[in-house]
């Protein structure tokens, strides 16, 4: 009996290890891989990779060259026309010819060039208003560029602490398949001698129980390569290239809840959606004074200049007729451009004042679902926090039943199926305390999300 006391302690000797030291398996990083991350340093490579945030930065780019577009309206437009080719010849002047226009007596070749230019003086707000929607747009798109950020360094903390927390788990599981292993052997040779404290069924449950490691197993190895790899793409390590994280373990982040308000006052300050909300609004407010404008007309300075000439055809002086083959005049006049159509216009103004209340609308729901979202982060953090206290103990309780499971077994009053027992309850309730660990990670996590920090 001493002999099978000094096997079951040496079996789960590494299960009676306090979860606070590494295992054998901590380790796993290999000292030949090429890249080696940590996680400040995946969020750093997938803040730069990121094509999901190189896509809004071009909507960026799109709404700056909006703003140009916009602006250049303010600069004098200038319409070139030049023309060369064969015209009719005409000889004479304006009381005689001894050309026909209905005859064809000759070609001529002719040059001719119009320029015309718009230079707009007072449009009513439209060209202003334009401007002033147009630089509130740019805004707009860099707060979807912070959040677009933001979401990805959410993303990155959860393939990371998922990473490390299914690798904790294959610890555990693999550290309960060996003295499975050497569980069987053991029953085995106890059976083999008749040992009262083991029968046949012990076998079958020590078999049941190894069948549910290697089912966990399967999965925690999945998870464990979906995770590697959807951590590696976002941080743009593409090819063979052999990466892994520096983190060997899954810790606790070292850092506090603080106080809900002062949460929820950051996340008014900082959520890239309430920036993008009122920048929208006072675009959308502009806007709407854009339509009103094409109620009045546009007062603009025009000139322009017209010169022609054919070398086979005589140059007429008489200011009341003009020759559109042989000319030259220019001039510079004061007009105004009225599109007078109430009912497109009137449309016009009510679709852009929609569209401004319904933006009004959705701040109305951010400032109740935000603050709404940080309080949920904030709870789910305190939760897992304290989980990870109960956990502990949980641990601790489950590893004193094992301590006493495997002593009554060697004494010959307690059957081997309560090690079973107390093994499985061993390994859950450390899974569930590395579960915490990343419960409370993610929540700090998702915390730091909705108050719009990176």
């Amino acid at each position: 009996m001493k002999k099978i006391s000094a096997w079951v302690m040496l079996a789960f000797y590494l299960l009676l290890f306090p979860f606070e030291n590494e295992s054998p398996y901590a380790r796993e990083v290999n000292s030949s891989t090429e890249v080696l991350l940590t996680l400040e340093e995946c969020i750093k490579r997938a803040l730069i990779a990121s094509p999901e945030i190189k896509e809004k930065e071009y909507d960026l780019e799109i709404a700056r060259a909006k703003l140009r577009e916009v602006n250049a309206n303010r600069f004098p437009k200038l319409t070139f026309i030049g023309m060369v080719g064969p015209v009719q010849r005409a000889r004479g002047d304006h009381i005689y010819s001894p050309d026909q226009v209905t005859e064809v007596n000759g070609l001529s070749d002719f040059e001719k060039i119009d320029v015309n230019m718009i230079q707009p003086l007072y449009t009513f707000g439209k060209i202003s208003s334009g401007l002033k929607a147009a630089a509130h747009g740019i805004n707009v798109k860099k707060a979807m560029v912070t959040q677009k950020a933001t979401d990805i360094v959410l993303k990155i903390k959860e393939y990371y602490y998922g990473l490390l927390l299914a690798r904790e788990i294959r610890r555990i599981v693999m550290n309960v398949k060996q003295d499975l292993d050497t569980a069987q052997d053991k029953i085995n040779d106890l059976l083999k001698r008749d040992s009262e404290n083991v029968d046949e069924a012990d076998l079958h449950k020590l078999n049941t129980y190894y069948g549910e490691m290697e089912r966990h197993l399967q999965e925690v190895e999945k998870s464990i390569k979906l995770a590697h790899s959807a951590l590696k793409m976002y941080v743009g390590i593409t090819g063979d290239i052999d990466f892994d994280i520096a983190s060997a373990t899954l810790k606790q982040v070292d850092k506090e809840t603080g106080d809900l308000s002062l949460h929820i006052e950051k996340a008014k300050k900082m959520r890239p959606e309430f920036t993008q909300i009122k920048e929208g609004l006072l675009a959308r407010e502009s806007l709407v004074k854009v339509a009103r404008s094409d109620y009045y007309p546009s007062i603009f300075l025009g000139g322009l200049f017209s010169y022609a000439q054919a070398s086979e055809r005589t140059r007429i002086k008489n200011p009341f007729i003009t020759d559109e083959f042989n000319h030259l005049y220019a001039g510079v006049v004061v007009g105004a451009k009225w599109d007078i159509d109430f009912g497109i216009t009137k449309a016009k103004v009510e679709t852009a004042y929609a569209e401004k209340l319904k933006l009004a609308k959705t701040r109305e729901f951010a400032e109740a679902g935000i603050p709404l979202q940080v309080k949920k982060a904030y709870l789910e953090a305190e939760e897992a926090k304290n989980n990870i206290i109960s956990t502990k103990k949980s641990y601790k309780a489950a590893r004193k039943w094992l301590v006493i499971a495997v002593a009554n077994f060697d004494m010959g009053i307690g059957p081997a199926k309560e090690i079973f027992e107390a093994l499985a309850a061993h390994a859950k309730m450390k899974v569930e305390h590395f579960k915490s660990i990343y419960n409370y990670n993610i929540a700090l996590a998702n915390l730091s999300h909705a108050t719009g920090e990176k």
